[in-house]
């Protein structure tokens, strides 16, 4: 679509994918308080087509989030609570017998489960038994779900926003690392700060109750995700991008610091090839955010605690050390030159 513009057109397309970012994110302002950096990284793994975990203490305002960025999409919504007795059929779907009212014929048929909608809150996810939580996997990567051996496509756009409390142990089931992975970004939600904890006690126990306009539909998103893909990447900020993910590996010659460094000392296991992706697709939509149809150094790095902090695996050491995996992707960051600094 891109490589048909002329440089007036990717000029308009820019600088309307900029105004319509700022409109979505005001939007959300009136209803969700504060949180800012939150609700723009929740909107950049939006056009750049992935799936986002979201990690806070319980009240902090997530699912209201989620409520409110289906709201402005005009996006069915649908939110799966996530509890230890949850099945996978709760999520996806089952068979059940009907009865045809006609001929008194008895067959199967597909009632669809929750994820058949377009904004998927996933609640508590690490609630859920592994069993259940896999039931995501197909619907968070293919875009679609089988049963029965029969495939169901999704609609799109499809987004998966699922939520877990960082302090709750007890009767919580990790996420595998496979599930992780499939997260774009992992967004922490931190507490509100004291202008806006009273603007929420304002609005919550008063009768000013704001609500968010709709701003965008199904198609404009679906060519917004188009308009990302087509944003340039220049070879040396791809090499950066790539050089990055290898420096997380640990045991490797490309590992940040060398044999004494960060990498080696505190990570089990480094980022995979879709950590290079998340960074890539989100510099892509900060480059649009900023009025540009190319992404730089800097973009990359905007989006690297994102991207990388939960796929990376600490060992024991970090633990004792209470050295968290954003503290690491900072020394990365640090430790790993652009093209312009290694010159």
């Amino acid at each position: 679509m891109t490589t048909e513009m002329t440089p007036e057109q990717l000029k308009a397309a820019c600088e309307n994918f900029r105004t319509t970012f700022t409109t979505l994110k005001t939007e959300i302002g009136k209803v969700v308080v504060g949180h800012g950096e939150v609700v723009e990284a929740v909107l950049i793994s939006l056009f750049a087509g992935g799936n986002v975990l979201l990690e806070g203490v319980p009240g902090l305002g997530k699912t209201l989030l989620v409520r409110t960025l289906a709201r402005t999409l005009s996006l069915p919504f649908s939110r799966i609570q996530f509890t230890p007795d949850l099945m996978p059929a709760d999520v996806i779907g089952t068979n059940v017998v009907m009865e045809d009212p006609a001929t008194g014929r008895r067959k199967f048929e597909f009632q669809k489960g929750p994820i058949f909608a377009q904004v998927v809150l996933a609640d508590e996810i690490n609630r859920a038994t592994p069993k259940t939580q896999s039931a995501l996997l197909e619907a968070m990567q293919e875009r679609s779900v089988t049963v029965a051996g029969v495939t169901y496509k999704l609609e799109k756009p499809f987004l998966v926003l699922a939520t877990q409390n960082p302090i709750e142990q007890e009767g919580t089931y990790p996420l595998p690392e496979a599930q992780l992975d499939r997260f774009i970004f992992k967004i922490v939600v931190g507490y509100s700060k004291l202008d806006d904890l009273i603007t929420i006690l304002d609005r919550t126990t008063g009768q000013d109750n704001p609500d968010a306009n709709k701003v965008l539909d199904g198609p404009a998103i679906l060519q917004a995700q188009e308009l990302v893909r087509g944003v340039i990447v220049a070879p040396h900020v791809k090499e950066y991008v790539a050089r990055l993910v290898l420096a997380t590996h640990p045991g490797t010659s490309t590992a940040a610091g060398g044999a004494e460094g960060p990498t080696n000392k505190y990570i089990r296991c480094g980022a995979s090839p879709r950590a290079a992706q998340a960074l890539l697709l989100g510099a892509k939509v900060r480059a649009l955010i900023e009025g540009r149809f190319h992404a730089s150094y800097a973009d990359v790095k905007s989006v690297a605690a994102l991207s990388l902090r939960h796929r990376l695996l600490m060992n024991f050491e970090a633990e004792a050390d209470k050295i968290d995996p954003d503290a690491i992707v900072r020394q990365i960051l640090e430790m790993t030159p652009t093209g312009a600094e290694k010159k």
